[in-house]
């Protein structure tokens, strides 16, 4: 891949993250009501103390792209070869669906500004198939929603298709006319008295209380949370494209979270602030396709600013797509470029791009696109990304314990990797207690849906690459001065860690959902 973007580029690349808020916000303040704002806060640090962790996993694989879950795989594959390639494969499937949903959202923003609610094209529908055994009202339809969220998606893989630099242009601008008025409709009620805290009474879950259900509600909400909040961390997608990686991947993940830190806190704050809790339950908040028009209407504007700040929010849900297809394809190629992956996406074109790769993303979303509700796809992928991050930061220590000699640009404070360690189990304990609030059947659908990497790899490693890795797949960790890996020293601890994620998963189920 060339290396054409400094630190500062992907950071705009990456902006795309916070406003990943806009996805999931009303869906997290139907369910969890005054406390939602609580909920993002926390979720939003969680993910913050990951990224120093992944920060040094970064610096230590400079030539690599594809994410942390790409450098976080290398540390489990010397002692799992089925826990490696599911790191790799459940954040692809994680932050993939942000292509489907979000132009399915975006094209829902526009269609709900220019046309009534009765109007022929918001109201036409073809469909295909009912899939109400998993989600009541879950269909395979075709509508105007999945025409123009296809548009939308195509627009985006031909942007992209020129090179990451003038994707790092693009994004600049989109990052300023649609992060900016995101700013301006969360800033501008806190001036005006447009908040009113009297819309945070009582500060309890939505059951009006902290009991078992309350609590229920409020792990549900993290754990959804985590879907978007966690997502500064796809700033080292592009390790391997960055002109000094080795002093930029590690200022482009920390930047990325403050910016993260800031809207992830601010906006539902606000958001909660000024609308309330029954606005929250209102059908188009829950679905997320009201959003657009309800921030637009915190700042008081005329129908004719309304619709034009509904319009500019609908370039920060594009902005999230970039980022999507931008870090989502770049782990595609790289696991295939390291065999983790189906050797057909190990390929660029003249301007360094992985087209097959992006060409997958583009074919799987225009089929989630055709499902009518996005809240549950997101719900399905969330399992995997929150299943990614409790692997990924085990993986932190695991490196630290078997490549201890490792070029290292970046490395994190003992306090913030022992915090990430526990943070893991956290995570484990949200997946078994929080998935299944979306539906009875996430859980199950996104650990099945992440188990589909182990035979994927096992034809590609064994059949196809006859049991032998590239040998560029490891290179990264051989110290300086030597030609191979030193033997592992982790011993059994991967597996008692493996062991007690199980068992924070099933504790979190058992407490919740057993009993």
């Amino acid at each position: 891949m060339r290396r054409d973007v400094n630190w500062w580029q992907v950071v705009f690349i990456a902006a795309g993250s916070p406003a990943l808020v806009m996805f999931s916000l009303g869906g997290i303040s139907a369910v969890t009501g005054t406390i939602s704002p609580l909920v993002w806060l926390i979720s939003v640090l969680i993910g913050f103390v990951a990224i120093f962790t992944y920060a040094e996993m970064a610096g230590m694989h400079p030539n690599k792209s594809g994410g942390t879950a790409v450098y976080g795989a290398t540390a489990w594959i010397r002692h799992s070869a089925i826990i490696a390639p599911m790191s790799v494969w459940s954040n692809w499937l994680a932050w993939s669906p942000i292509l489907a949903i979000g132009s399915g959202l975006g094209s829902g923003y526009l269609l709900s500004i220019f046309l009534p609610p009765d109007h022929a094209l918001i109201t036409w529908k073809l469909t295909l198939f009912d899939l109400g055994f998993l989600k009541e009202g879950l269909s395979i339809r075709i509508n105007a929603q999945f025409v123009i969220g296809t548009i939308l998606m195509v627009a985006v893989w031909s942007i992209q298709h020129t090179g990451i630099a003038k994707t790092a242009r693009v994004q600049i601008i989109l990052t300023l006319g649609g992060i900016i008025p995101l700013l301006f409709v969360t800033i501008i009620p806190l001036f005006t008295g447009s908040v009113t805290m009297n819309n945070f009474v009582p500060f309890v879950p939505l059951n009006g209380e902290w009991n078992l259900e309350g609590w229920r509600l409020l792990i549900g909400g993290l754990f959804l949370a985590a879907w978007s909040a966690y997502a500064a961390e796809n700033a080292v997608c592009y390790m391997s494209e960055m002109k000094d990686p080795a002093r930029d991947g590690a200022r482009s993940i920390i930047w990325s979270g403050v910016l993260c830190v800031v809207l992830y806190a601010l906006v539902p704050f606000v958001f909660q602030g000024v609308l309330g809790t029954e606005y929250m339950l209102s059908p188009g908040i829950v679905t997320g396709e009201g959003v657009g028009a309800a921030l637009a209407s915190m700042v008081g504007a005329s129908d004719f600013v309304a619709k034009l700040l509904v319009v500019m929010l609908t370039f920060t849900l594009f902005l999230g797509i970039m980022t999507a297809m931008a870090g989502s394809s770049r782990t595609l190629y790289q696991g295939g470029h390291d065999g983790w992956m189906p050797k057909f996406l190990d390929q660029l074109n003249e301007n360094g791009v992985p087209t097959r790769a992006m060409w997958t993303d583009l074919a799987f979303n225009a089929i989630l696109l055709l499902m009518s509700d996005y809240l549950f796809v997101l719900a399905v992928s969330a399992v995997n990304y929150v299943l990614f991050h409790y692997l990924n930061l085990n993986a932190g220590w695991i490196h630290r314990l078997d490549n201890p000699d490792a070029k290292r640009p970046y490395r994190t404070p003992k306090l913030l990797m022992a915090a990430g360690i526990v943070l893991a189990y956290v995570n484990a304990f949200l997946i078994g207690a929080g998935a299944n609030i979306w539906g009875n059947h996430i859980l199950f659908l996104g650990l099945a849906a992440a188990f589909i990497s182990t035979p994927l790899f096992w034809y590609r490693h064994y059949v196809v690459d006859k049991g032998k890795f590239p040998p560029h797949m490891l290179a990264d960790l051989v110290p300086e001065g030597k030609t191979e890996l030193p033997p592992t020293r982790a011993g059994v601890l991967p597996y008692l860690a493996l062991a007690g994620g199980i068992a924070s998963m099933a504790a979190g189920h058992f407490i919740f959902w057993a009993t």
